[in-house]
């Protein structure tokens, strides 16, 4: 049974950086493609960077554009989200997802196969 699980979030303050991660078990994420979604309060969820398996295509939001990236490391079947320069506006639930075709995820419905739980990302002073 696949399974993601994230780690990573918390309290940062404005300026800061975090890295998150989404750990696979069932998978092997080499062969995936990753997004990684947000949804801050009382907002719907969006999709904010998502890249193909082998990074041939990618999708970003200018929201995070220059700030946030994408890698994988297939050794530990984990990807992870740099976020930089990070923003109170930020602060939101992040998730990871997984699937086999690579889909664009900014401004678009999407139907990733497999998803994390969840980690909160707080910005603030």
């Amino acid at each position: 049974q696949a399974q993601l699980v994230e780690s990573g979030g918390g309290l940062v303050q404005p300026g800061g950086s975090l890295r998150l991660s989404c750990a696979a078990s069932g998978i092997d994420l080499e062969h995936y493609a990753i997004a990684w979604f947000r949804q801050a309060p009382g907002k719907e969820r969006e999709g904010i960077i998502c890249v193909s398996s082998h990074y041939g295509s990618a999708d970003v939001a200018d929201s995070v554009k220059g700030r946030f990236t994408i890698s994988k490391d297939n050794s530990e079947n984990t990807a992870y989200l740099q976020m930089d320069s990070l923003k109170p506006e930020d602060t939101a639930v992040y998730y990871c997802a997984a699937d086999r075709v690579f889909q664009p995820c900014v401004g678009t419905w999407t139907e990733y196969d497999y998803w994390g739980q969840g980690t909160q990302v707080t910005v603030s002073s």
